[in-house]
């Protein structure tokens, strides 16, 4: 099973990009393929009306990205909270995401916060990401708080070892 992991940060090689790559690491354990999208290491051109005209520059930036998740069984959606808010990177990629590539098919949402936020990404996206995508959320969420402090190499070890025993 193909599971792809969007992050949906701007920044290279931020703290959501190192909660992706736990994710897909966890996704290995489990024997699933998965493909990551790091929008800060992608950054996809702003949505315009030219998507739906077949412009050659669309076939060349997102039909390939589209085609990867068009062949993925679920997603996880991973959104830092910038000033309580989903990323305008993660908010282009569902406007780019109308051609099916997300309908029908189950995702979890995945917050993450330096601080004690992280919750109002998931309302946002609940609320406005499922319109046109059809994308099918899981009613349970995950929020990681104070990022920083967390999965590190060092402490999910420690971590994940105590909770698999």
């Amino acid at each position: 099973m193909k599971i792809a992991i969007i992050v949906g940060s701007h920044r290279p090689k931020s703290e959501s990009l190192k909660v992706g790559n736990f994710v897909q690491k966890e996704l290995e354990t489990l024997n699933s393929e998965s493909y990551l999208l790091d929008l800060g290491e992608n950054s996809l051109p702003l949505w315009d009306e030219s998507i739906w005209e077949n412009d050659p520059k669309w076939d060349k930036i997102w039909s390939p990205i589209s085609s990867k998740l068009k062949n993925c069984y679920g997603f996880v959606i991973i959104s830092p909270e910038y000033g309580g808010m989903a990323t305008p990177a993660l908010k282009n990629f569902f406007l780019l995401c109308g051609n099916g590539e997300l309908a029908h098919k189950p995702a979890v949402i995945i917050g993450v916060s330096a601080s004690r936020g992280g919750s109002y990404p998931i309302a946002e996206l609940r609320m406005s990401s499922y319109k046109n995508t059809q994308i099918v959320y899981l009613p349970d969420h995950i929020i990681v708080r104070e990022v920083e402090n967390f999965l590190n190499d060092n402490l999910v070890m420690i971590i994940w070892s105590q909770n698999k025993i």
